[in-house]
């Protein structure tokens, strides 16, 4: 529907993982354009609700700043190697929301 291409990525423990790339990306894997590309996999156990991720341009800076604003940390800062640095936290109403620096800023 939206163009994008999905594929199963190579096992990554127990967890069936799809990369999902909303933008195409070189030989290297860098995006070619501004946008961020992601994954999914299926949810077990408890159900949680969806997490949307936001492309920052600083991830430390956004990352303090949403702490400041009472966002509670669920992931700290985590790099995932030639893709960029994400992190994960609950807003102060309860809803998760996700921050992706893309490797392309760093």
């Amino acid at each position: 529907m939206f163009g994008w291409k999905i594929v199963k990525s190579p096992p990554m423990g127990n967890m069936d993982y799809w990369l999902i790339e909303t933008v195409p990306v070189d030989d290297k894997g860098r995006l070619m354009r501004p946008g961020v590309n992601g994954g999914m996999y299926i949810i077990s156990g408890d159900q949680r609700p969806p997490v949307n991720y936001v492309r920052v341009d600083n991830i430390n800076k956004a990352f303090r700043e949403a702490k400041r604003l009472g966002a509670t940390v669920i992931n700290e800062k985590t790099e995932i190697p030639n893709i960029g640095v994400f992190a994960v936290l609950k807003d102060p109403e309860g809803n998760p929301i996700a921050m992706m620096q893309p490797a392309t800023m760093m």
